[in-house]
C-alpha cells in the first residue's frame, strides 16, 4: 500500500523519483506528490489522482534531492490537501503506514499551538517531529525520540530545511536502499530501485538511515552501524511487461516457466523442503490469496501427513484464544513478506515459542528474516495487484511439503511416489496447454452479469475461493464461492435464470455428490461452467460449457484448476475495459493492519 521513492545525487532528482513512483503504481494509490529543494527552499507539488495528473503540474525545475509518495487513503479522503508530502516548520515528510495514537498526539500538539490543514495522521507526525526538533535542534536525537512516541506503523522519508540529506526510518512498513556512482536511492519496494543496482539494504526497525549525495550512513541509537547488503537475483525483465498488454497477463503466462524452475530447483535440492513430521500441530496463517493457498496446504498435510492443521486469516489469528506451544509449527505465507497482520502473527507465535516457517517470494523481507525457516517461491517480481504466479507457487510449495511428508511417514509408497513425481514433471506443459484454450466464448457469457457463483467440495471449494476472489477483485462483478453441499442451506435462493455458476469437480470419491449439486443449480436456470478432471464423467445436460484438466493426483490438479479461472477473470476484466493491473481500492502489499 502506498509507494515511497527518494533520491539524492548528481542528477536531476525529479524525473528519477517520478519514474520510481511509476514503478510502484501497482501498490495502489489515489494521489501523488513530490518535495524537492529549489533555490534553497523546499518546494512541494502534489495532486489527487494518478501520477499523470501530478506530471501536468511539473515544470523544468532541477534539483539534486527529491522525495515522493503515492498515497492510498486511510486518514482522510483522497484529496490534494491530504496528499503527501506534508510540511510543518522545517520538516517535510512522506509516510507509509498508520499512526495509531494520532488523536492523543494531535491534542497535545494543538496545546502547543499547532494547527492542521489536512485530515491525515501524517501531518500530525510531521508536526511532532518539528516540535521536538525545535527543542533540541538535533536531527538524529529527534528521530530517536519520535520512535519512542509513535504507535502504529510507518516508513518515513524526511528532509529538513537547511540540511541536504534524506533521512529514513521505519516500523512495520518496509524500506529498501541502494547507492551507485549517481547517488543514493530509497524506496518502499525493490522495483523502484532495480535499474540502479542489484545490491540493496533493508532498513531494520529502530534504525535510521541518512542519504547524502555520495553515501548512506546507518545509525542505531545515534551510533553508526555497518550493514551487509542483499543481492537481487531475479531477472530484471520480470519487472517489465515485455510486450504483454498487462502485467497480470504476463505473469499468468510466466507460470509454466516459474513452475518448471521451482520444481527443477527443489527436486534437485529436496532437503530444502522442510521435514515437518515431528510436529503434533500445525497452524497456517496468511491473508487473501495466500490464505487460500494455506487452505489447500492444510488439506494436503492432513491427507498425506495425518497431522492436524488449522488455517487462519492473519487479522483474526492475532486476537483468538492461543493454542500455541513449542510443539506447534506456524507457517506464515506472504508474497511480499511484508504483510502487516502476518508479521504480527509471526511475532506472536514466536512469543509462544512455536517454530515458524515462512513461505515468501521476496528475498530478505521481514517474514523471511524473522522466521526460523523459510522457503522462497522464487516467482520473480509480481507487479499486478491480483496475484497469479505467486499463488500457484505457494500451492505448489504446500504440495511438495505434503509430498515429502507422505513419503517420510510411509503414506506415499515408492510406486505412488514415482507416479506423483511424473505428474509434477508434466505440470508446466499441462499449464501451458490450459493457457492456450480459447476463453472468448466463456467471457462473453459472464462479463455482463451482476453475480457469479463458484461451487465445489473440499479441495475444489478452496480453488473456488481463489477463483471467485480473482474475478471480483479485477472485474468488480459480485462473486461468491460456496461449498457445494451448502446450496440448500440458503445459497440456492440466489440462483436466477442465466446466473453464472462455475463448478469444480476433481475428486473422484465425492464427484457424484458434486454433480448432484450442479444439477440442482442447472435445473433452476443457471448457466453452468464446469471445470473437471478429464476422467470424471458428467452428463452433458448438467452443464453448458466445460473445461477439462488432465487426470492427475490432487497434489497437481489443485494447481491446474486455478489456471482457467485466472484466464477467465483476466478476459472478463479486459472485456469490460478496466484497469486490470491496478484495480480500484486495492493494494499489492498490505503493510497496515
Amino acid at each position: 500500500m502506498c509507494g515511497i521513492m527518494g533520491y539524492n545525487g548528481s542528477k536531476n532528482a525529479i524525473p528519477i523519483v517520478i519514474k520510481g513512483l511509476k514503478s510502484l503504481e501497482y501498490r495502489g494509490y489515489d494521489s501523488a506528490g513530490i518535495a524537492y529543494f529549489f533555490n534553497e527552499k523546499i518546494k512541494i507539488i502534489k495532486e489527487k489522482g494518478r501520477i499523470s495528473e501530478l506530471e501536468k503540474l511539473l515544470n523544468n525545475d532541477n534539483s539534486n534531492l527529491c522525495i515522493g509518495h503515492t498515497r492510498w487513503a486511510t486518514h482522510g479522503k483522497p484529496s490534494k490537501i491530504n496528499a503527501h508530502p506534508h510540511m510543518v516548520g522545517r520538516v517535510t515528510l512522506v509516510h507509509n503506514g498508520i499512526i495509531e495514537n494520532y488523536k492523543e498526539l494531535k491534542d497535545n500538539l494543538e496545546k502547543e499551538g499547532y494547527s492542521f490543514k489536512s485530515e491525515t495522521d501524517t501531518e500530525i507526525a510531521c508536526s511532532l517531529i518539528d516540535s521536538i526538533y525545535k527543542k533540541n535542534n538535533d536531527i538524529l536525537e529527534t528521530l530517536e525520540q519520535i520512535q519512542t512516541i509513535l504507535k502504529g506503523s510507518y516508513a518515513f522519508l524526511i528532509i529538513f530545511q537547511q540540511d541536504k540529506n534524506i533521512y529514513a526510518l521505519r516500523k512495520g512498513s518496509p524500506l529498501v536502499l541502494t547507492q551507485n556512482e549517481l547517488g543514493t536511492f530509497v524506496a518502499s519496494d525493490i522495483p523502484a530501485i532495480l535499474e540502479y543496482s542489484k545490491k540493496f539494504y533493508f532498513l531494520e526497525e529502530g534504525e535510521v538511515a541518512k542519504l547524502s549525495k555520495e553515501s548512506i550512513t546507518f545509525y542505531s541509537k545515534k551510533n553508526i552501524i555497518n550493514k551487509k547488503y542483499n543481492t537481487f537475483n531475479y531477472d530484471l525483465t520480470t519487472a517489465k511487461k515485455n510486450g504483454y498488454s498487462h502485467f497480470m497477463l504476463k505473469e499468468i503466462y510466466e507460470q509454466p516457466k516459474v513452475v518448471k524452475e521451482f520444481l527443477d530447483y527443489y527436486f534437485e535440492n529436496f532437503k530444502l523442503i522442510p521435514d515437518i513430521s515431528k510436529y503434533k500441530k500445525i497452524q497456517i496463517v496468511a491473508c487473501g490469496s495466500a490464505y487460500h493457498s494455506g487452505l489447500v496446504g492444510s488439506y494436503f498435510i492432513e491427507k498425506y501427513g495425518h497431522i492436524e492443521v488449522q488455517s487462519y486469516v492473519a487479522s483474526e489469528y492475532r486476537y483468538k484464544e492461543k493454542f500455541i506451544d513449542k510443539d506447534t509449527l506456524v507457517i506464515l505465507v506472504s508474497q511480499s513478506g511484508e504483510t502487516a497482520d502476518t508479521i504480527a502473527s509471526l511475532r506472536l507465535a514466536k512469543e509462544y515459542q512455536a517454530t515458524t516457517l515462512g513461505i515468501v517470494n521476496v528475498i530478505g523481507s521481514t517474514i523471511a528474516r524473522e522466521c526460523d525457516e523459510v522457503i522462497y517461491i522464487n516467482a520473480g517480481c509480481e507487479i499486478a495487484v491480483a496475484t497469479t504466479k505467486a499463488y500457484t507457487l505457494q500451492v505448489l510449495t504446500f504440495s511438495l511439503i505434503a509430498y515429502k511428508l507422505g513419503v517420510i511417514k510411509g503414506n506415499i509408497d515408492n510406486n505412488l511416489k514415482d507416479k506423483i513425481k511424473t505428474d509434477y514433471l508434466k505440470l508446466p506443459q499441462y499449464i501451458d496447454d490450459l493457457l492456450k484454450l480459447d476463453y472468448n466464448n466463456l467471457t462473453n457469457k459472464i462479463y455482463s452479469k451482476k453475480n457469479v457463483f463458484f461451487i465445489g467440495r473440499q479441495l475444489d471449494y478452496y480453488s473456488c475461493l481463489e477463483g471467485s476472489l480473482k474475478l471480483k477483485e479485477i472485474s468488480y462483478i459480485h462473486s461468491e464461492s460456496y461449498p457445494a453441499g451448502e446450496l440448500k442451506h440458503g445459497t440456492i435462493s440466489l440462483i436466477e435464470e442465466k446466473t453464472p455458476v462455475v463448478s469444480i469437480v476433481t475428486d473422484e470419491k465425492i464427484c457424484e455428490k458434486s454433480i448432484s449439486n450442479i444439477k440442482e443449480v442447472k435445473s433452476r436456470g443457471a448457466y453452468v461452467l464446469l471445470v473437471k478432471k478429464s476422467n470424471i464423467l458428467v452428463d452433458d445436460s448438467a452443464y453448458d460449457d466445460k473445461i477439462e484438466i488432465p487426470n492427475t493426483f490432487d497434489l497437481v490438479s489443485s494447481i491446474l484448476t486455478i489456471i482457467p479461472l485466472q484466464m477467465l477473470a483476466f478476459n472478463v476484466s479486459f472485456k469490460l475495459g478496466l484497469d486490470i493491473d491496478k484495480p480500484r481500492n486495492l493494494a499489492k502489499s498490505v503493510t497496515v493492519e
